[in-house]
C-alpha cells in the first residue's frame, strides 16, 4: 500500500477527542485518523452506489410524469410549506 502525506489541520478540541478516542483504542492518532476517513469514504461510495442502483433507468421525465398525476388541491393540515419559501 502506497502512502501519501497530508497536513491536516484541526481545531484543539476535535484533535484531542481524537487523541482521547485514539489513545482508548490503543493505536496512534495518525491511525485512528486513517481509520476514521476510510470509514468516511466506505460509508459514502456505500450510499452512492445505493442509490445510483436504486434509481436504475429513471429519467427527470418519469418524475414529471408523476407530478403531472398529482392533483392540484391544497395540502393537508401540517403539510404547508413555512410562511416565506
Amino acid at each position: 500500500m502506497s502512502k501519501a502525506t497530508y497536513p491536516l489541520k484541526l481545531p484543539a478540541s476535535i484533535k484531542a477527542a481524537a487523541a482521547r478516542l485514539a489513545k482508548e483504542d490503543g493505536v496512534s492518532l495518525n491511525q485512528w485518523i486513517a481509520s476514521a476517513v476510510a470509514q468516511k469514504v466506505g460509508a459514502v461510495e456505500t450510499a452512492a452506489e445505493f442509490f445510483r442502483r436504486r434509481a436504475g433507468d429513471a429519467r427527470p421525465e418519469d418524475l414529471r410524469a408523476v407530478l403531472a398525476s398529482v392533483s392540484d388541491r391544497p395540502p393537508d393540515p401540517g403539510d404547508e410549506l413555512p410562511p416565506g419559501l
